[in-house]
């Protein structure tokens, strides 16, 4: 029980802790980064956005509007918006629109995501496509950015940097965490190494597409981990940025946390090629950063059970004491901030890592019942 225990902590403690610091050293020992030129307008390819919605009657005109205002020659960029089955004024709103260079497709029934991404991509003919969602916001120079990654050949895929804000505030109570990951990326992409995308803000060569299946959840991850299988770069590049608001309710975002954690297992279970180590870097970041998070509940769960089992000794009691002063701690915290009350960041810290994971093992069991669909789970916005 003694080595149950410690292989479950110590797991915790390298995927959250040792592995940054790991990820970074050899980034800077064995890492390269390649400045990105911005093209000039007589470089740039003609490119296409795709977008698939559901019930986005509140921002999808402001979203189409944000994509022609792009700094991007205006004969090269071609928008597809799918709508997939929306019941709301989505639809109507989307038939009022008459841009040449928008293209407006209405599905029905409701299917989910993954399958109106499949249907959009057959009609794009650029060799370029960028991906982003109903919600998100891109900074002027968002598609000119992300297009200039691809001027190396190699690249099959360039990941933008997504900035998340709470309506109202522009602030995000997550914020710390979203750039300890936005930090691990970066140094990921230095190994050729990135596992995944901001699902916001990526862009893929066309003729790398592989269609996904139809219950797919997390499509980001999936369509850029097919790229790098077929041996091309995933690059991250910060200077291709948007913004996203956040759920309003933390019972939103944990309703979305969940769908996605439920996600995270599916992808495991159709991506175990990563873990062969002829993957070199990405299975040392793959098993690290993404396979060692996933199960980190089980691991919590494990350490707390084996810890009760051993804790007639003196020095192991010390440590069962402190991992339920620690849970108490994340309880009332979750409460506090539920609430709307400040908590001091520590404080803060420990709610939000227990509610990660709370909502990854929903997840797991969302994800062991065998019943996943794709259609949508949206996530409500102000």
């Amino acid at each position: 029980m003694e080595v149950v225990f410690w292989i479950a902590v110590l797991g915790i403690a390298y995927s959250y802790l040792i592995y940054p610091a790991l990820c970074f050293f050899f980034a800077k020992l064995f890492g390269s980064e390649q400045p990105i030129p911005v093209l000039a307008d007589e470089q740039l390819p003609k490119v296409s956005v795709v977008i698939a919605a559901y019930n986005e009657e509140h921002c999808i005109a402001e979203r189409i509007e944000n994509l022609i205002a792009q700094d991007y020659p205006d004969d090269k960029l071609h928008i597809y918006i799918g709508s997939d089955g929306s019941s709301d004024a989505t639809n109507q709103i989307l038939e009022a629109i008459h841009h040449p260079f928008v293209n407006i497709s209405l599905f029905q029934p409701n299917r989910g995501k993954a399958s109106t991404l499949n249907d959009l991509l057959q009609q794009v003919s650029t060799d370029i496509v960028v991906f982003s969602d109903a919600n998100t916001e891109f900074e002027p120079d968002a598609i000119r950015q992300l297009v200039s990654g691809f001027k190396d050949k190699n690249v099959g895929a360039v990941c933008g940097e997504l900035d998340l804000y709470n309506s109202g505030s522009n602030a995000n109570k997550d914020n710390l965490y979203w750039r300890y990951e936005q930090f691990i990326k970066f140094q990921e992409s230095k190994l050729d190494a990135l596992l995944g995308a901001n699902g916001a803000i990526y862009a893929i060569r066309t003729e790398l597409y592989v269609p996904i299946s139809a219950n797919t959840i997390v499509d980001d991850f999936q369509i850029v981990m097919n790229i790098a299988k077929q041996g091309c770069r995933v690059i991250y590049h910060r200077g291709a940025r948007a913004r996203e608001e956040i759920a309003p309710s933390t019972l939103e975002e944990a309703k979305r946390r969940v769908r996605i954690g439920a996600g995270n297992y599916q992808a495991f279970s159709n991506l175990l090629w990563l873990l062969n180590p002829n993957q070199g870097w990405r299975c040392f970041t793959y098993f690290s950063h993404k396979v060692l998070r996933w199960f980190t509940p089980h691991l919590m769960l494990i350490a707390l059970i084996s810890n009760i089992l051993i804790a007639q000794q003196t020095f192991y009691a010390g440590f069962l004491l402190l991992q339920i002063i620690i849970y108490a701690l994340g309880i009332w915290g979750n409460r506090k901030i539920d609430e709307g009350e400040n908590t001091p960041w520590f404080i803060t810290f420990i709610a939000f890592f227990l509610r990660l994971n709370t909502a990854l093992m929903q997840g797991f069991v969302l994800f062991s019942r065998r019943n996943l669909t794709g259609t949508w789970q949206r996530t409500s916005r102000s």
